[in-house]
């Protein structure tokens, strides 16, 4: 989709600037189809210290490299093209972890309701209060960057699991669900000495410093709750905290 040219970034410093002089400023993409609209919410961010990039529509937004980098989006809630609550459920697709504030001058009860329970972090109306939409921004940019530290190390921990062969996943699950060595070489038919091999393997491939962080792993890729069971063995009837000889 071809990016107009009325897509520009302004930025600016003011005596109510919230910017964190150790972080960097916040960035949002303001989405509107109303020209005067962007251009009053971006003046409004620009004075506060606050970077913006002004869009027509959702699509618009969704096509620019510039998603990837912004803390906020404030959107229209009805617009032609793809109206709020559509656009909010792209979001969780493409980038589940960038918060929306919603403007509307249309707002009602439902859409709300919907829009706050689907992770919006505040529903504004027409005209908006100034003060109201910059505490919303900062909040929403926090909220923001909070979530893409978190999805970020999820990334990391399941592409650092798939690397694991088969049987190191088996000794991966064995290890967080306290099984010994030995017990863990009788089920698999393997010996003491492969097991050990194999757990070091797993501790190094997915950088674990320890048992307890190799947990805290597994807990995120969800296999302490699935247990031992799902890898076709017996749990014994008591096993220590941790697997050791």
């Amino acid at each position: 989709m071809r990016i107009t040219s009325e897509r520009k970034m302004l930025s600016g410093t003011s005596d109510r600037s919230i910017e964190d002089n150790e972080q960097k400023p916040i960035r949002v993409a303001i989405i509107d189809d109303e020209s005067p609209i962007r251009r009053g919410l971006a003046r409004l961010m620009r004075t506060s210290g606050i970077e913006a990039f002004v869009f027509s529509s959702p699509p618009e937004f969704l096509y620019d490299a510039v998603r990837e980098q912004v803390d906020c989006a404030v959107t229209d809630l009805r617009m032609p093209a793809l109206d709020g609550l559509a656009f909010q459920q792209e979001l969780g697709r493409s980038l589940p972890h960038l918060s929306v504030v919603f403007i509307t001058g249309h707002g009602n009860v439902p859409a709300s309701v919907k829009a706050m329970k689907s992770g919006a972090v505040d529903f504004l109306e027409k005209p908006v209060d100034s003060d109201a939409l910059l505490t919303a921004v900062v909040r929403a940019a926090e909220r923001t960057r909070t979530l893409k530290v978190s999805y970020d190390q999820q990334s990391k921990i399941e592409r650092l699991y798939k690397k694991l062969t088969p049987r190191e996943q088996q000794i991966f699950a064995l290890v967080v669900n306290g099984w010994l060595n030995k017990q863990a070489a009788s089920d698999l038919g393997i010996s003491e000495k492969t097991v050990k091999v194999h757990r070091a393997r797993v501790m190094e491939k997915m950088s674990a410093g320890s048992v307890a962080e190799l947990a805290r792993m597994a807990e995120r890729l969800g296999i302490r709750d699935a247990g031992a069971q799902d890898l076709s063995v017996s749990a014994p009837a008591s096993s220590p905290g941790g697997l050791h000889s």
